[in-house]
């Protein structure tokens, strides 16, 4: 009995740690670990299937070039030829990927669309390393942000350098405080390109 007391009593103080007793940091913890880049992975299955595996991972779909059907399980990843499933989309809607994963995305030359939907780790870094990547400058056409909180002026504008952009929808962004700012940039940048805000 006196062995268990002593046991319990030093549980109980371990509850007291900042780790155990809030499970946000389990949560981030094991978030950046399904973000981490594997370079030997991409190396070995190519970067549209590394990049699908870290996307599904992480709680994200993607849909391949010629397909209807969207990808979502993780198991259930199509096997193949390695160049044979190209991403053409991306929906990121409640998915937890975060900036040190978007290195993943260097190798991808189809991507047209992107949505990013309550990405609560998504930031203005993801965006910039987004809009520096060439092969995505060339491809993207389509993206839409939505719900993702910590996205401000600074990441949005970044994408002016996606140079094919034709549709940008930005809805729900608290830090996106400057509209005018953002237009007058894109009206400049991108001439073509259909913005949609639905901002406050």
């Amino acid at each position: 009995m006196m062995l268990f007391g002593k046991v319990s009593q030093q549980m109980c103080g371990l509850k007291k740690l900042p780790w155990s007793c809030d499970s946000r940091y389990f949560w981030g913890w094991l978030n950046a670990v399904f973000n981490k880049v594997d370079y030997e992975r991409i190396r070995d299955v190519g970067p549209d299937r590394a990049a699908s595996e870290w996307l599904l991972r992480c709680g994200a779909m993607v849909r391949y070039h010629g397909q209807e059907r969207w990808q979502k399980d993780y198991n259930h990843l199509p096997t193949g030829p390695l160049d044979k499933y190209k991403i053409q989309a991306i929906d990121a809607t409640d998915s937890c990927i975060m900036s040190i994963g978007f290195d993943h995305m260097e190798g991808l030359e189809h991507v047209e669309k992107i949505r990013l939907c309550k990405c609560q780790y998504i930031e203005d870094g993801c965006l910039l390393k987004l809009s520096q990547l060439e092969n995505l400058q060339k491809s993207i056409l389509e993206m839409e942000i939505i719900s993702c909180g910590n996205i401000t002026d600074k990441g949005i504008v970044a994408l002016r350098h996606l140079r094919n952009l034709k549709y940008l929808l930005l809805s729900d962004l608290p830090g996106v405080r400057e509209k005018e700012n953002l237009v007058q940039t894109f009206k400049t940048a991108l001439p073509s390109l259909e913005l949609k805000l639905q901002l406050k």
